[in-house]
Parts: structure tokens; sequence; C-alpha cells
């Protein structure tokens, strides 16, 4: 049996004790906020979106950020694994389109209460509202920790503190610095799975709430003539530029294209959005031609109303250079040929990505060549495991990063007390 500490009361953290306390450890858990799960209550905007349904092979191909260094985690704990975990606790999920899974009652309070009564029958004494300061080691090996009221003596610690997103949820990268203060490499965080700003923000402005269910939206590098991301699905304008899933995917794969920032800068990286994808460019133009023929003695500005959201409508006009009280019988092949581009390539140039405190993951943290995939044990301190968000390693959303949580978590907390 080993003493454990558990740094960080998120999904890893509570996974991470429960399973070393089910393994016959003795285990201790500390919380710098004032409850567990802060974050978890937000995630799936506050429905929760637990995991995913797809296979755990899936998972690796849906991770960009390091997938091969969890195939023995995933392998550890699965998406039956934790949704088997949350019926013994009394309750049931269910899967909505996309894979994604998410627990019946579309509350993320009753998939935080499960880890809490969990813990609870476990007897896991736990400190809130408790900063850890420091990490105390002597040749190597894990002596204790250190609060900001007293020292610990332990045999073993679990570091699960998260990223550095949403820092008023306690993620605001304390983890990082202990580790760092152990001699563990850091990767630089970014921003993964995170809005993106657009040059084009006046634009953006106009049509700030538009969420567009549906549509196809494709990345590209101009310079290169080069796809970087391609999705379908929903998005939504804001008062900076876009965000909604196929965007927050999208910015996971431009955070590690090569020289983003330098062609951000540059007005090189270029957003399509296919607003009508269900249908070809002479399928849209037929369409567009019934259309203007029941609309034929109204103003172009008023023939759009089948065809498009009401608050897109001017929007989309000022990019076909069509004056918009023109009327429809007067609208030229060329002008409809333009309008038919538009609505199958609406265009917009990426600036920049919101601050890492808005994104919902990090990308970056201890570096995996310092971690044992089999253990998530620190091959540099003995008796050192993470689990998490603090590790190097982001997915897509999801359901794919509480994976990783709960994965990790239970594989540290498997192996915390081996010899």
């Amino acid at each position: 049996m080993a003493r454990v500490v558990v740094i960080g009361g998120g999904p890893a953290g509570m996974m991470a004790a429960i399973t070393a306390a089910e393994k016959g450890n003795e285990v201790t858990i500390i919380e710098k906020m004032p409850s567990f799960g802060k974050k978890l209550l937000i995630t799936g905007k506050g429905r929760c979106n637990i995991t995913s349904s797809l296979y755990m092979s899936e998972f690796i191909k849906n991770t960009p950020g390091n997938g091969q260094f969890l195939y023995s985690a995933f392998q550890n704990f699965t998406n039956t694994d934790i949704i088997e975990f949350l019926r013994k606790q009394g309750l049931e999920v269910k899967e909505e389109r996309g894979n994604r899974i998410f627990p019946v009652t579309d509350k993320s309070i009753d998939v935080l209460n499960c880890f809490l009564d969990r813990m609870k029958e476990l007897k896991i004494p736990y400190k809130l509202h408790t900063k850890v300061e420091k990490i105390l080691i002597k040749n190597y090996e894990i002596l204790g920790i250190r609060t900001e009221r007293e020292i610990i003596q332990t045999d073993k610690v679990i570091l699960a503190t998260g990223g550095k997103s949403y820092p008023l949820t306690g993620s605001t990268g304390d983890g990082y610095k202990m580790a760092a203060d152990l001699g563990h490499q850091i990767i630089p965080i970014k921003p993964s799975l995170v809005p993106l700003e657009i040059y084009e923000r006046e634009e953006c402005k106009k049509i700030q709430g538009l969420s567009l269910k549906n549509v196809k939206i494709k990345f590209e590098d101009i310079e290169k003539n080069k796809t970087i991301y391609e999705d379908f699905g929903e998005m939504i304008f804001t008062h900076f530029g876009i965000s909604g899933p196929t965007i927050l995917s999208g910015s996971a794969h431009l955070v590690r294209y090569k020289d983003i920032q330098n062609l951000l800068k540059n007005k090189k990286i270029k957003l399509f959005i296919d607003l009508k994808p269900a249908l070809t460019e002479e399928q849209l133009d037929e369409r567009i031609l019934r259309d203007f023929k029941d609309f034929k003695n109204k103003q172009f500005k008023h023939s759009l109303d089948k065809l498009l959201p009401q608050k897109m409508i001017p929007v989309i006009i000022e990019n076909t250079h069509i004056h918009p009280e023109k009327r429809v019988n007067e609208i030229t092949k060329e002008e409809r040929r333009r309008l038919l581009h538009v609505l199958k390539n609406f265009e917009l140039t990426v600036k920049d990505f919101r601050p890492v405190e808005e994104a919902i993951i990090t990308s970056g943290g201890i570096h995996t060549k310092e971690i044992n995939p089999k253990t998530m044990e620190s091959k540099l301190i003995k008796g050192l495991y993470f689990a998490g968000e603090i590790i190097d390693v982001d997915s897509y959303t999801g359901g794919f990063n509480l994976q990783i949580a709960y994965s990790t978590g239970y594989t540290a907390g498997l192996h915390c007390g081996d010899e």
C-alpha cells in the first residue's frame, strides 16, 4: 500500500484518486478551488460530452497532439468503461449525432456527482481551497508536497492540474511550473480548440450570434494552394470572428501548421464556407433561377429569403457587388454566377487565434518522451505520475479530451501503488 497525493480535482484527478483508492492505497486529493470539477461543469455547454462512441483506435486518429502516446492508456480504460462507471453510479447515457455521448439528464453536474459519490464511498480524504506550492524530492524520488499551510509526506504524487485554458476554473498552469522545477521539459503552451479572429471583423459583427448548421468549411493556405482542414457541421459568427464545433476542430490543425503566425500576419490563411453543400453548383443555379422567377418583380435584397437566414442576406449581397435594389428580372447571368460563387465559397481571412484563456483545451505541456506511456510515471522522478491535460496531448471536440482525462487518470491510479 502506498501513500498517494493527487494534485488537481478535475476528471483526471478524480479518476486517478478513485482508481488508486480501489487498489487499496491511502489516497488524498488536493484541489485549490473551493469545489471539484469546475471545468467539467462547463464542458459541452453545461451538458458534458462524456466521451465518443467511436472505436478506441479512432480516438488516436482524433488526437493530433501525440495520439500514439495514449495507446496503452486508451486500452486500460475505454469509452465503454467510463459509461459502465457512470451506470454503476446510477447515471444512464445517450448518443447524439457525431458519436457524442451525453448524460440522459443533459446535466454535467450529474456526471460530476458520480465521481463525488464514488469518492465518498471510498472515503477518500480531500483538501479544497488548498494550493500546492512545491513537490518535494530527494535523489530523484518523491518525499512529499508543500502547500501554503503544511508539508504532507507521501510516497507518490499524481499531478493532474489541467492546462491553462479557462483560468477561472482553476486551470492556471501551476502544474507546469511544479514539473519544470523538477527538471521536466514543458512543450510551449498554445491554445487548441479555440475560436478564431477574422480580418473581416465588421462583416462578422453584422451577423454575430448567427449559427450556421450543415455547412462545409475549408481552411486554405493560399500561398501554397493547400487545404489545411475541411469539415462539415456547425459554426457561429461572433463579434471578433468565428467559433463553433467545426471552427474549433479546425483551430487544432491550424495551431500545428508550419509557419502559421507568419501566414496569418500576411493574410494567407483563408476560410471558405459552402453555405449550400447539399447542392452542386448546377443544382444551386437551378434553385436560384426558380426563386428569381418567383420574385422577378422584386428588388434583389428581397429575393433571397427562401435561400438564406435573414441576418445573412445583406452580407451576401455586399459580397456579390450586385446593387441590393436592382430588380430581380434585371440581374444578368454574370451577376447570378457571382451570387452562386459567393454562396458556395463565402470567404473570410483568418487573423489570429483567440487567447489561450478562451481555448477549450491547450496544446503543449509535459513532454511525452519523459513519461512512461504504460504507467504515466515520470521517467525522471520515481513516484511522480501525470494525468490529463497537463501532458502534451490534445484532441478534437467530441468527447475525446475528456476520455484522455479518464484514461490517463485511471492508468496513473492503477500503477501508482506498483513497486
